[in-house]
């Protein structure tokens, strides 16, 4: 997806070699205040004349001249770049949105695309936790299950079938689907540590037939 006027999209590579610059400035800024305490603690305001109106003779008047200068030049730098740092940001988290609602209008189209009988369901979703991984992936409650990874009808016995797919399975996606207000829906579900207990924050039940 292009920004507008024609640039590239924002990646995360980019952010982070806007934050690795702002670390950059960061540790230049610190560099030139500790020039200046080594300079009697002159800082950036101290006057740089006797009480005669003299130049100083204790400190180097050119060094102290030229770290308040790149203090000040360096601040404004940083300014600059923590706007874009936020600008990045906040383009980067749009497009996973707008990427997020496209995977799920995709999945709708192909759920409703689908003239075949339903699958059966061998298990139901009765708890779902908000900001769970669960949560995130779009599963809801009263979901019907027809697919969890590699379990299925056909090989599913018990819950312990979902928990030992969901354990072999963290931090990389699963492929799930089920059965949605009578339409088959797929839901990438990662499994992962977060807040709450367990990987999946949600909970299942078996469906008796």
């Amino acid at each position: 997806m292009a920004e507008p006027g024609g640039g590239r999209s924002v990646t995360v590579s980019d952010v982070q070699q806007l934050v690795r610059r702002k670390d950059e400035i960061e540790a230049q800024i610190k560099a030139c205040y500790e020039l200046l305490e080594g300079q009697k603690g002159v800082g950036m305001h101290e006057p740089l004349v006797d009480a005669e109106g003299f130049p100083r003779a204790d400190i180097d008047l050119y060094q102290v001249r030229t770290a308040r200068h790149n203090i000040i030049c360096l601040q404004n730098d940083h300014k600059a770049l923590m706007k874009q740092v936020e600008e990045a940001l906040h383009k980067l988290h749009a497009r996973e949105k707008e990427k997020h609602a496209k995977d799920e209008a995709e999945a709708l189209a192909e759920a409703m695309s689908q003239n075949q009988s339903l699958p059966q369901a061998f298990a139901k979703v009765n708890a779902v936790t908000p900001g769970s991984p669960a949560s995130i992936s779009g599963l809801q409650v009263d979901d019907e299950i027809v697919e969890f990874g590699s379990v299925n009808v056909n090989n599913f016995q018990n819950l312990q079938n979902i928990a030992t797919v969901v354990q072999h399975s963290e931090g990389r996606p699963l492929s799930v689907t089920v059965i949605r207000s009578g339409r088959r829906v797929h839901v990438g579900l990662t499994p992962k540590r977060w807040a709450g207990k367990g990987l999946l924050g949600c909970n299942i039940i078996p469906l008796q037939r």
